[in-house]
């Protein structure tokens, strides 16, 4: 059996059980092995946990080299599906559950906060490996990724560093109301249910604000403000001839009134621009659009103020971790084989990893 010191050799007594008639080896069912298992579940835990963050199953392979133990890297794929498939059993049966808090006595906090934004991972289309197909060979599908902390969970270092005591991190290939489910039911067992206010984060897209609609209504909305200043810029450019110099004073001027509480003086603005049918125009119109649709989550001074977070930076964090890991140069997923690590890679990030090993 390969274990984590190496290999050891044992000569164990097997047989018919006298009492019920099955065939099996007494020792390997005491220590919970399956038949046929030739790694000891505290190798395959080890190799299961560093295939989570090694950058790839390749890597994670040349890992296991240095520990003494020889390991090819599609004997562990295979264990990351094995597990993940299990991983995966699990949260579904989790949500059927009521979520029970992990620390109840800890003080009501102030704020939590449900950050949401998505990624695009390449995936194996139809054609894939055919030497000639007029199918798309490779697809790119969006991974929906959901960051939920405790307001009193973030601090910085002392060179300004911002960082999370504590986070859940959520990801989905489905669709947004999986997403809302996954992620509420992880936050209430992190506190949710007992903070006090509710602030969600995000970009411009649709569906980002039509799940906080769906699945936190009385939360208060925000749009990352980083991404409202790329809209500002944009803007900009197009009302300044597409002239970088010239845009940056009328851009800088407007972002320092955008953070500090005249929105709607903006917004006032925005709504007088005209838009000619050239290039520009059309920037014109779609960014006049953009603005008016968010015109009820800009109010940056008011959340600042309140020493609240005013961009989705740990969201952002989150999808550029996700794709050093799922979107290295060569990778292309099967549906299978993307959620079968993710869920191997959430137990580990949320604290459901023991379970997975409790029966392995």
């Amino acid at each position: 059996m390969r274990t984590v010191v190496g290999r050891v050799k044992l000569r164990v007594w097997h047989g018919q059980d006298p009492q019920d008639k099955h065939w099996g080896c007494p020792i390997r069912e005491r220590w919970g092995l399956r038949p046929h298992q030739q790694m000891s579940p505290a190798l395959e835990q080890k190799l299961a946990f560093t295939a989570t963050l090694a950058g790839s199953y390749v890597a994670t392979s040349l890992v296991a080299t240095e520990w003494g133990c020889e390991v090819d890297d599609s004997v562990i794929h295979a264990l990351v599906q094995r597990v993940g498939s299990k991983a995966q059993v699990q949260m579904q049966q989790r949500l059927k559950q009521l979520p029970v808090e992990t620390q109840p006595q800890r003080r009501a906090s102030e704020l939590a906060l449900l950050m949401i934004d998505g990624w695009f991972a390449r995936f194996r289309g139809p054609g894939w490996g055919k030497k000639k197909t007029s199918r798309d060979r490779v697809e790119w599908h969006e991974i929906k990724n959901g960051v939920f902390y405790l307001h009193e969970q973030s601090a910085r270092t002392e060179g300004g560093r911002a960082v999370l005591s504590e986070k859940v991190v959520v990801r989905c290939q489905g669709e947004p109301t999986e997403l809302g489910q996954r992620l509420h039911w992880e936050a209430l067992r992190g506190g949710l249910a007992r903070a006090k206010q509710r602030l969600v984060l995000g970009d411009g897209v649709a569906w980002i604000w039509n799940l906080k609609a769906n699945r936190w209504p009385e939360a208060k909305g925000l749009l990352d403000f980083w991404h409202g200043g790329q809209h500002l810029w944009n803007l900009g450019r197009a009302c300044n001839g597409m002239n970088e110099a010239k845009a940056k004073p009328w851009v800088e001027k407007r972002l320092h009134q955008l953070r500090h509480g005249q929105e709607q003086r903006l917004l006032k603005e925005f709504s007088t621009l005209k838009a000619s049918r050239s290039q520009a125009g059309t920037i014109v119109r779609k960014e006049k659009n953009y603005f008016a649709g968010h015109a009820k989550r800009m109010n940056y001074k008011e959340i600042a103020d309140r020493g609240w977070p005013i961009g989705s930076g740990p969201v952002e964090s989150s999808c550029r971790q996700d794709q050093c890991r799922f979107k290295r140069p060569g990778q292309s997923w099967t549906r299978r084989g993307f959620a079968n690590l993710s869920a191997l890679d959430e137990a580990r990030r949320n604290n459901h990893w023991d379970e997975l090993w409790l029966s392995a």
